[in-house]
């Protein structure tokens, strides 16, 4: 593992600190003095229509320091004049009703007059956003050619106007290599991909995606998970997608960051409203309201109250979120206290067995996978402007995170076994505890589809053997989460004969603890397929751990302007990660404890170069190295000698290495002056990631059961392009993305359900078995090509039609990791793949006033039926739906005699049919 370790400096003898005390204050004073001396500048801006006429507008202009806050309107020639502007970097922000708001950076020098002409689209389009922020907090904001990446941006009007249902539904449908795994089958709670990495709200997925709203790091500290339905959708300002291994962002940031800001009442004045009805049973009511002043006192107030009966069996969801954001402002300080709380509860029962889906599209393998999230938030958020230099934003923050989850599932022990008909010494036990209407011979698969009584008869008998005969198991889990930290960034801008330098350096603390139970019962699968809980808990699956994550990083960043084409940053991040954790039932440290203390520390560099040999091409490269620390679950759960099968267990392991991800990323973009294409914008770049010390689920030799181990090397490379752009009232975009995610070493994983395990070709197909990874397997569950494209039509001035693709290629189901699975039609059913697919959505919206509009939504138009991912597992049902424990004869001879084959099969993920809703809107 590389290390980096902080040296303390100790103070030398003789030395007076007074004499670096004055030395400092007068180069400051010395600063100070030299730009009080600088002349001030000023813009001279003119703003037009698509046809390219003057029009009126209204503008804000603030300084980024912050500093300067000026509201404008321009003449009826489209100009206005901001003058008396001292040197610096400023946002410029012009909208009109009808249009689409644009922002835009502009530099401002010292005795200089520029000139700004900017263009506004028809409000059909999406809004426009030129600036990007280089790191989670505020203060480091660049221009897109600046970034020496396809950073991605959306702005609230962005995510209205898609109709999605919230930030993971919109990344979905609008941002180039995002895609989707609907794991858990619930809308809140699918596993966000970009460029084959993940940011997912399930325990024990690999996380590698960072998530950040206002500069408040989302992904938990038990997990690394990012619970989506905690980030209110109504409360989005603006979105940011950066791609690579940026350190910038910490730890998770292999494939990407996504970065979140929230809504001010300054930006967003005025009182709106929302109520939709529509399929599924959804209702929902949502509501915002902001105002304030430029300076002084701002608010923002949202609320969104969320219930759906769901489209498949027994799936409805619950969300309730509130945010409110209070705010004070002066010409140099600006100061917010967001508030956040989240009561949710949500159902999502999983894949299901193929022929099942075709049976009955909606249908269920085993209910209920529920999950109960309560998540209090509070973020302080400052900046402050020292001069129009030199600037300082941090935060502060707490969050509270209580999740209750009841998982189901087929209990696979009973495979193979008699679980039918209740035994004589089980009629007995029967009887004495007062039940009736067992049958006391004859019960098999064709008269008991769904056995019971053995299964209560062993509970009820002490030591029973209810491993052996109950089909169920509900899995309840609880985890209480407490997250508290600080960061602070200052930001020093400059400027010289050859070009402007931004200088950023900042640090982040912050502590999580967690308190995590989980407990296992045994139960019977009822004919709908929910589990009745029985009085037998299951041996060794119990977990009551506590544990603590005290961490703190540095980095910087520092971009260099040279003769205002060339682009150079240079930035780093050192990261110190520790995990404390305790074992409430085994707190001896040593075999069967959990108990454990470990340390990850790492720097992270990156280098990046754009140019713009002319105004309308700019060119980028970028070299960047992001790292991850394994998390409890993993670290829970890495011994060879004591496999585990998650999530049902953890078991004391020894330490992992933590994950390495180097990035290398070039590319091209553009702006082409085209009379009959104007506002066209296209971009086309190449990447390549590289994982060392993966952490990977790994198969044991002990049959079924496995361990998390460092993956030698995994790869995802590819490219991407994406072009967009307006003709006349219709406003389109086309995103396309390549993409290939192998292994890059050769590794032994469980291949239970995949019909090349070395059992299979040994001769006894249905048994547990390993399968062999070698080198350019595909890894599952990421598609080689990803595509989306949309197109937005202002029919009139008051109908807006939106239409939106979203394309899929296939991609192999976990199970099948060697690539290789083939179908018998005995033992292993199924394909072994999850199919491509295309799906439309379809949205209109009419103003009925001014204040007041109409919609309506319609997703998957054509009412495709498709999955978004896939697995290999034993199956327990036949392809009618009934519970078979020993479909096959165990074998007479051999190594394995004695053992029953089970059957496999394919199970989906399936997609949302065509359904639809219609919104009404109130505006004030």
């Amino acid at each position: 593992m590389e290390c980096l370790y902080m040296e303390k400096f100790e103070r030398r003898r003789g030395v007076c600190p007074s004499r670096y005390v004055f030395a400092a204050a007068s180069l400051l004073f010395a600063a100070l003095t030299l730009r009080a001396q600088n002349p001030d500048g000023e813009i001279r801006l003119q703003v037009k229509d698509p046809s390219g006429a003057a029009m009126q507008a209204s503008g804000k202009l603030e300084s980024l320091t912050p500093g300067t806050v000026r509201n404008f309107e321009t003449d009826t020639l489209g100009k206005f004049t901001l003058g008396n502007l001292p040197y610096g970097r400023y946002r410029l922000e012009l909208s009109k009703t009808g249009f689409a708001t644009q922002s835009v950076l502009i530099d401002v020098k010292p005795a200089k007059s520029i000139s700004r002409t900017v263009t506004l689209a028809l409000e059909s389009q999406a809004s426009k956003v030129d600036v990007i922020s280089a790191t989670p907090l505020a203060g480091t904001d660049l221009s897109i050619n600046q970034i020496a990446g396809p950073v991605q941006t959306a702005t609230a009007a962005d995510v209205a106007k898609s109709g999605a249902l919230d930030l993971a539904d919109f990344m979905n449908r609008r941002l180039n290599g995002v895609f989707i795994n609907e794991m858990q089958s619930n809308p809140f709670q699918p596993d966000v991909n970009f460029r084959g990495y993940t940011a997912s709200p399930l325990l024990g997925t690999p996380q590698g995606i960072s998530v950040y709203l206002d500069g408040m790091r989302q992904n938990q500290p038990f997990g690394d998970v990012v619970s989506w339905d905690l980030i209110p959708k109504i409360a989005i300002s603006d979105v940011e997608l950066v791609p690579g291994s940026d350190p910038l962002f910490g730890l998770n940031t292999l494939g990407g960051a996504i970065s979140i800001q929230t809504k001010n009442g300054v930006t967003n004045p005025g009182l709106d409203g929302t109520l939709t009805y529509g399929s599924s049973g959804r209702k929902a009511v949502q509501a915002e309201w902001g105002g304030g002043k430029a300076t002084g006192f701002n608010w923002f107030l949202a609320a969104n109250a969320f219930h759906e009966s769901g489209w498949r069996l027994d799936s409805p969801s619950d969300v309730r979120q509130g945010f409110a954001r209070l705010g004070w402002r002066t010409p140099k300080t600006d100061l917010a206290l967001t508030m956040s709380y989240a009561y949710n509860t949500l159902i999502g029962n999983g894949l299901q067995d193929y022929r099942l889906l075709q049976n009955n599209y909606s249908s269920v393998y085993s209910i209920p996978d529920s999950t109960a999230n309560r998540a209090p938030a509070f973020n302080f958020i400052a900046r402050h402007a020292f001069t129009n230099a030199l600037t300082f934003s941090g935060n502060a923050w707490f969050r509270n995170i209580r999740t209750e989850g009841i998982d189901a599932n087929f209990n696979t022990d009973v495979l193979g076994g008699p679980i039918y008909q209740p035994t004589p010494q089980e009629q007995m036990v029967l009887t004495a505890a007062g039940y009736t209407g067992f049958p006391t011979s004859g019960a098999d698969i064709t008269n008991t589809p769904f056995p019971k009584w053995p299964c209560i008869a062993e509970a009820l008998t002490p030591n029973g053997n209810t491993d052996g005969t109950c089909n169920g198991v509900n899995i309840f889990s609880k985890e209480v989460q407490n997250e508290y930290g600080f960061s602070g960034q200052i930001t020093w801008n400059t400027a010289s004969k050859i070009g402007r330098n931004q200088f950023a350096v900042g640090t982040t603390f912050d502590r999580g603890s967690v308190d995590f139970t989980q407990n296992t019962g045994y139960g019977f699968v009822n004919p709908n397929y929910s589990i009745t809980t029985v009085p037998a808990w299951q041996d060794g699956a119990s977990v009551n751990l506590h544990g603590r994550t005290p961490n703190w990083s540095l980095y910087f960043t520092d971009t260099l302007t040279l003769f205002k084409t060339v682009n150079l940053t240079v930035s780093g991040r050192y990261n110190h990660f520790r995990i404390d954790n305790f074992d409430r039932l085994d707190p001896i440290p040593g075999p069967g404890s959990l108990d454990g203390n470990y340390l990850y520390e790492r720097f992270n560099p990156a280098v990046g170069l754009t140019w713009s040999p002319i105004p309308s091409l700019n060119a980028y490269a970028r070299y960047s190295q992001g790292s991850r620390a394994p998390t409890s679950i993993e670290l829970g759960c890495a011994d060879p000698n004591n496999p585990c099968a998650l999530p049902n267990a953890l078991d004391a392991d020894p330490p992992l290495q933590q994950v390495v991800t180097a990035t290398w990323e070039a590319g091209l973009r553009g702006k082409p002056e085209i009379s009959f294409l104007p506002n066209l914008n296209w971009n086309v770049g190449a990447f390549r990631a590289d994982n060392r010390n993966d952490i990977l689920f790994v198969s044991s030799v002990v049959l079924g059961t496995g361990y998390f181990q460092n993956f030698a090397k995994t790869r995802r490379e590819g490219v991407d392009a994406d072009v967009n752009g307006r003709f006349g009232r219709v406003t389109w975009g086309l995103d396309w993305t390549l993409l290939s995610a192998t292994y890059q070493s050769t590794e032994t994983v469980d291949g239970s359900a995949n019909n090349t395990s070395d059992s299979a070709l040994s001769g006894y197909p249905g048994l547990s078995g390993n399968i062999y990874i070698h080198p350019g397997n595909r890894i599952p569950l990421i598609p080689k090509q990803t595509g989306k494209a949309y197109l937005d039509y202002q029919a009139t001035s008051k109908l807006a039609f939106d239409l939106n693709e979203v394309a899929v290629s296939s991609s192999y189901a976990r199970g099948n990791e060697n690539n290789a699975y083939k179908a018998d039609g005995v033992y292993y059913l199924g394909p072994g793949v999850s199919p491509g697919y295309a799906i439309t959505h379809f949205r209109a919206h009419y103003d009925l006033t001014k204040r007041l509009q109409l919609a309506l939504q319609i997703d998957n138009l054509f009412n495709c039926k498709y999955y978004t991912a896939a697995q290999l597992a034993n199956t327990a049902l036949t392809s009618q739906g009934a519970f078979q424990s020993n479909p096959f004869p165990a074998y007479e001879s051999g190594p394995f005699a004695g053992s029953a084959p089970v059957p496999s099969a394919t199970f989906f993920s399936p997609g949302a049919p065509r359904r639809a809703w219609v919104e009404l809107k109130v505006r004030f």
